[in-house]
This record gives C-alpha cells, sequence and structure tokens, in this order.
C-alpha cells in the first residue's frame, strides 16, 4: 500500500518509488510553490497522495459540478469519526480496480460455491478429532472481493473508531476554550473533512487488503458475520498459484484455518469482546501531537483540503511510552498470538497425516505471517498495531505441548477463562507453565452466576417441606 492511514508507518522496507518521488517534489501532480494550482487533485496528474484523487482524477471540466456536489456531501458529514459511506465507496472501487498482477474481481460462480462449501464441511470432520470444541460454522459461504468488503466493514469500524475518535476530539480541543465559539464552523468542517480522510484511507486500505485475504479470519479476529464460515475463491487460487501444490489440498488447508477460528469464536463466548477491548483499550493509550495539530488548524485552508492528510501522514498521534500502555499493548498482541498460535496447532494436527503438503503449506503460511504479510500490514496501520510473529510460534509450540500433556480437553478447558490462559511470561517459559497446576475457576464461575440471579422464591412443595422441618415435621425418620 503507498498510502498510509493515520500516519502509522510502514516497515522501512515497503516505501514504494512513487510515494518517494512525491515526498522528494512537493510540485508535482499539479501543484504550483503556492499550493493553489490543483488543490483537489482533478485533471491529469493527481497524485495517490491527495486524497481526492482516486474519486475525482480522471475528470473532465464537465464533471466538475458533480465533483463539488460530491465534496459538498462530504463537508456537510456529521456522522462519527470516520465517514464510513465513504470508506465503502472507496474500498468498492479499489476492488474494482484490480490487483497489481491485473487479477480483476468476479462474481463467484456455483462450481466455486460448491468446492468451497465441500471444503469447509470437510474441515470440520477433520478438526472433530483434533479438538473438544464443536463446529462453530453454522453456513458456509464463498465470497467475491466486493462481498469480502461489504461484510467486514462493522468490524473494521469497531476497530478503527476509537483510534480516529484520538484525532476528531483533539481536533476541538486545540483552540483555547474562549475561540472555540468563535471557530466553531471551523472546527466543524476540520471534523467534516478529517472523518472524509479517515474514509478514504481506511477504504483504500480495506480494498487492497480484499485483493489478498483468503477467508474471514486472517488476521486473528472475526472480521465476518458470527458463524458464517467464508473462503475467497479467487484468493485462495493466488495463494497457491506458485506452491506446485494440488489446488484442492491449498482450499482445503486454507478451509481448516477458517473452521478451526470459527470453533474458537463460537465456544468462547468472552474471546471476541476481550480481543476487540483490547484493541480499544490500546487506542485509549495514543496521544495526539497537538502541537502539529495546532499548526494544521491555524494554517487551515478550506482550499487545500490535502493538508489534514499531510498532517495525519506526518506521525500525527502515537502510542504513550507508558508502562500503561506497554502493558495493554503486551495483552492484546499475546491474545492475538493465543489465537493464531492455536489455531495453527490444530490445524497441523489435523491436516499432517491427511494432506501431503502440510508442511509446506503451513511454513507458507507462517512466512507470510513473519515477513508482514497484507494483514498484519494492514493491521498495524489501521491501529498502530505491529504483531509480533515470534510469538505466534511460541504460542503454536505451547498449545502442542499441552496437548501432549493433558490432552484435547485439558488443552481447551483453558479458554474457559481469561485468567486461564498463558500469558506473555508463559509463552517465554512454555514448560513452566505446561506442567504448573491451573487453577479451577468453574466453581466461581457458577457461584458468580447464582449470585446473579438473585434470590430465587421457594415454590409451593419447598414451602412446604421448609413449614415441615420448622414444626419438626418432613425430617428424616427416627
Amino acid at each position: 500500500m503507498s498510502d498510509t492511514p493515520f500516519g502509522f508507518g510502514l516497515p522501512p522496507e515497503e516505501p514504494e518509488n512513487g510515494d518517494e518521488g512525491k515526498k522528494k517534489d512537493p510540485t508535482e501532480g499539479g501543484q504550483s510553490a503556492g499550493g493553489m494550482g490543483n488543490p483537489f487533485g482533478f485533471g491529469p496528474g493527481a497524485g495517490g497522495d491527495n486524497p481526492f484523487a482516486a474519486m475525482f482524477g480522471s475528470m473532465n471540466p464537465n464533471d466538475l459540478g458533480a465533483a463539488f456536489q460530491q465534496l459538498g456531501q462530504m463537508l456537510s458529514y456529521e456522522g462519527g469519526p470516520v465517514n464510513w459511506d465513504m470508506a465503502k465507496q472507496i474500498a468498492r472501487q479499489t476492488v474494482s480496480q484490480g490487483t497489481p498482477d491485473g487479477t480483476k474481481d468476479a462474481s463467484v460462480g456455483p462450481s466455486e460455491r460448491t468446492a468451497v462449501d465441500e471444503a469447509l464441511r470437510l474441515a470440520d470432520l477433520w478438526l472433530d478429532g483434533v479438538t473438544s470444541m464443536p463446529s462453530g460454522s453454522v453456513s458456509t459461504v464463498a465470497w467475491s472481493r466486493a462481498e469480502w468488503v461489504e461484510a467486514t466493514l462493522p468490524a473494521w469500524q469497531q476497530l478503527v473508531d476509537p483510534v480516529a475518535e484520538r484525532v476528531g476530539l483533539a481536533m476541538g480541543d486545540v483552540l483555547p476554550e474562549e475561540m472555540q465559539a468563535m471557530a466553531g464552523p471551523l472546527i466543524g468542517m476540520m471534523r467534516s473533512m478529517g472523518g472524509a480522510m479517515f474514509g478514504q484511507q481506511i477504504g483504500q486500505a480495506v480494498g487492497t487488503l480484499a485483493g489478498e485475504v483468503v477467508g474471514s479470519t486472517d488476521i486473528g479476529l472475526p472480521l465476518g458475520p458470527a458463524g458464517k464460515a467464508a473462503l475467497l475463491p479467487l484468493n485462495v487460487e493466488r495463494f497457491g498459484k506458485d506452491l506446485s501444490v494440488p489446488q484442492d489440498e491449498v482450499r482445503l488447508y486454507l478451509a481448516l484455518r477458517e473452521a478451526a477460528h470459527q470453533r474458537l469464536f463460537a465456544h468462547v463466548p468472552w474471546l471476541r469482546s476481550h480481543l476487540f477491548g483490547a484493541v480499544e483499550a490500546y487506542a485509549r493509550g495514543i496521544k495526539v501531537d497537538t502541537s502539529k495539530l495546532e499548526d494544521v488548524v491555524g494554517q487551515f485552508d478550506p482550499s487545500q483540503p490535502e493538508q489534514l492528510q499531510d498532517a495525519l501522514q506526518q506521525g500525527m498521534f502515537q502510542p504513550e511510552d507508558t508502562p500503561e500502555q506497554k502493558a495493554s499493548l503486551a495483552r492484546l498482541e499475546t491474545a492475538l498470538a493465543l489465537v493464531e498460535g492455536w489455531v495453527d496447532a490444530v490445524v497441523h494436527e489435523a491436516a499432517k497425516s491427511r494432506l501431503t503438503s502440510s508442511d509446506a503449506l503451513r511454513e507458507t503460511m507462517r512466512r507470510r505471517r513473519a515477513s508482514g504479510g497484507p494483514a498484519e500490514q494492514t493491521f498495524a496501520t489501521l491501529i498502530g498495531l505491529q504483531l509480533r510473529p515470534r510469538r505466534l510460534r511460541d504460542a503454536s509450540r505451547l498449545w502442542a505441548s499441552l496437548t501432549d500433556a493433558r490432552g484435547l480437553e485439558g488443552r481447551d478447558a483453558l479458554w474457559a477463562h481469561p485468567d486461564m490462559l498463558p500469558t506473555a511470561h508463559d509463552l517465554d517459559d512454555p514448560d513452566g507453565f505446561v506442567h504448573h497446576e491451573q487453577a479451577d475457576f468453574s466453581e466461581l464461575d457458577k457461584m458468580l452466576g447464582e449470585a446473579a440471579k438473585g434470590p430465587q422464591k421457594p415454590s409451593e412443595g419447598d414451602e412446604g417441606k421448609e413449614e415441615g422441618k420448622e414444626d419438626g415435621k418432613g425430617g428424616p425418620e427416627q
């Protein structure tokens, strides 16, 4: 991805030459030295850094009326911190443009749907023997890239809004309180533009990711509807294109991963809220560089909306370097690693005796994650989190050791309560965790559940028994 949403940078090896060229020469893309030559990116030479280029870059003068009408709609946006209507529109447009290798999105045909359905159902049968958790898939579906965008946007909204909210709140706080009333229209315009900028960046990121993902759980989070196991046939084919592995085996291996994720999220009811809550807690620890934002507010020119985009891309906010924020990051990374490690372990156990290429497919998936594949990079740029691949391998080894030591039931029982799960320290010392005694939270959960129900009114029969006891009757015979 050439643009980095919210100013969270990708690893150093990621920049593209085109982006570097734009940064070196600020006058390119039709901009004059004063910045007023081509403020919205209309016409030839519109740069990719301009948030409006994706929509307006190829327009001729006859379309300017419609363009400004759309710009007016953006400025009048009064929703949350992200303009999700725009995000959806940009994501769909990005998908329609196809991937760099020239692959275009296409509707899923009947034969592809049948192949996906059969693979996911067979995967569930294989998983029955390697985990105590029953199937978590209520239905199976084969998605096009555009359908993946539609289905996952609600989850992206839940992930990204807490981060975007930090910038939205900061926009209203950078001016002295006595000036905020006078600057109200300006702040409102900036918030509307900020929502549009976030929407454009998120839409581009999600649309790009749609060309790479193979299912609904590629980043270790449940992005799709609950209980709906999904694969993207077009992307599954691209995943296995250069692996010299039969396509049926590739599809089955990826189906195993999708079905395993579905089991975990379906039968660990607290897990989804735990993960999304950890993301939100991490977002709360992000601080906004108000000095940069004050400069943007003080120099904001409505004819140059790209100023906000530039501020976002120049690292306007970053995680606080505090013990609390470090702990929040560690909890989130560990939780995600445990999810991915469990899936990796059970899928390997299910596939190793059935798929001749299971080891090669496992290593391919691991390398994809370790090299900062598209899922991890998008996750990092959208919420400012770079997963540590080392933790994924450590977690997989820990779950495998637990299987040997405690069996399937003992291993999977750890998901009964978040306090029973391994910690980051346990990933460093897996043998110590595997062989130490685990606390039993079942009685505590039972007591808490009974307390939540409140006192129960005795039935008539029970009342009779109680009266009998008070009268000396109804007790055991002497």
